[in-house]
C-alpha cells in the first residue's frame, strides 16, 4: 500500500461543481486557497445550495481558473462565462432567473466551509467512491460529485480514510505531501449526495440502502464514539501546518494524539 493523493477538488462557487487543479494551497485557516470563496445567498443572506433546493444541480459550471465561471442548465444552452472578480452583479441576476427569487453572490477571501469547526479540506479515499458507486449501480464520477471531497486517496483500501478519525477528544494526524493535517470527524451526510449531480432527481431510497451497506461493510478500525449513525461518510479535518499540495505526493498517516 502506497498512499498518495490522486485528486484535488475545489469549489470556486459553493454548491456548484469543482475545479480539479493539479496543485494547491492548504491555508493556515482550514480550506483549500479559493474553496468556497463565493457563495449564493437569498436576500436574508441565507445560502442558496442543494440542501435547499435541487434547482442547483440542474447547473453546470466549468472554469478554465477558478476565477472564471463557464455556466450552463443541463437541460439547455451554454449561458454564459463570468469572472467571479467583475461580472458578479450579471452573475446574480441570471441565477435570480433560474431560481425564481433574488440571490447575491457574494466572496469571503478566506472561504465559506461547509463545517466551520472543522474547516480543513475534506478526505475520501478512490476505493471508498468506487465501493459506494457499486451499491447504486452508478459511475464513480457520479458518486464523486454527489459527495464532493476536497481531497483523494489511492492506492488505499476502501474506507480507508476511517483511519484518520478517533475517539471524542482525540485526532489523528496526517501529511499530505508537506501540509500537516489533523483527522477529527467522519462526515454526516445530508439529502444532497441522495440527488443525481445533473437533474436533483432523488434516488428512491438513498439512506436506507446507503445504511445497509455501510454497516455491512464498516472495516474494524472504523469502530469509534463519533461514528454514532452509519449515515456517514468522508473526513473533516483541520490544518496544522499549511503548505501547498500536488497530486501524486505521498499520504502517511502519523500519530494519534489528544486534541
Amino acid at each position: 500500500m502506497n498512499p498518495r493523493l490522486a485528486r484535488i477538488a475545489l469549489f470556486p462557487v459553493k454548491s456548484l461543481d469543482a475545479y480539479e487543479p493539479e496543485l494547491a494551497r492548504v491555508t493556515a485557516a482550514g480550506p483549500l486557497e479559493g474553496d468556497r470563496r463565493y457563495a449564493i445567498v437569498d436576500g436574508e443572506g441565507e445560502y442558496v445550495n442543494g440542501k435547499r433546493t435541487a434547482a442547483v444541480h440542474r447547473l453546470l459550471a466549468n472554469y478554465d481558473d477558478p476565477d472564471r465561471l463557464g455556466l450552463s442548465e443541463h437541460d439547455g444552452d451554454r449561458i454564459r462565462e463570468f469572472s467571479l472578480e467583475d461580472d458578479r452583479e450579471e452573475l446574480a441576476g441570471r441565477l435570480s432567473e433560474h431560481f425564481g427569487y433574488p440571490v447575491e453572490v457574494v466572496r469571503d477571501e478566506a472561504g465559506m466551509p461547509d463545517d466551520t469547526d472543522f474547516s480543513g479540506p475534506t478526505v475520501i479515499s478512490t476505493a471508498t467512491i468506487e465501493a459506494v458507486a457499486s451499491w447504486f449501480d452508478l459511475a464513480p464520477e457520479n458518486v464523486r460529485r454527489r459527495f464532493r471531497a476536497n481531497l483523494e486517496i489511492e492506492d488505499v483500501p476502501a474506507f480507508w480514510e476511517d483511519r484518520l478519525f478517533s475517539d471524542h477528544g482525540r485526532v489523528v494526524d496526517f501529511e499530505v505531501g508537506s501540509v500537516r493535517l489533523s483527522g477529527v470527524n467522519p462526515c454526516q451526510r445530508c439529502v444532497v449526495p441522495s440527488r443525481d449531480p445533473d437533474t436533483g432527481e432523488e434516488l428512491a431510497d438513498f439512506r436506507e440502502r446507503f445504511v445497509e451497506k455501510r454497516e455491512e461493510t464498516l472495516p474494524e478500525w472504523t469502530h469509534s464514539d463519533r461514528f454514532d449513525h452509519p449515515f456517514r461518510l468522508m473526513v473533516n479535518t483541520r490544518v496544522s501546518e499549511a503548505g501547498e499540495i500536488e497530486v501524486g505526493d505521498p499520504v502517511e498517516i502519523l500519530d494519534e494524539r489528544a486534541e
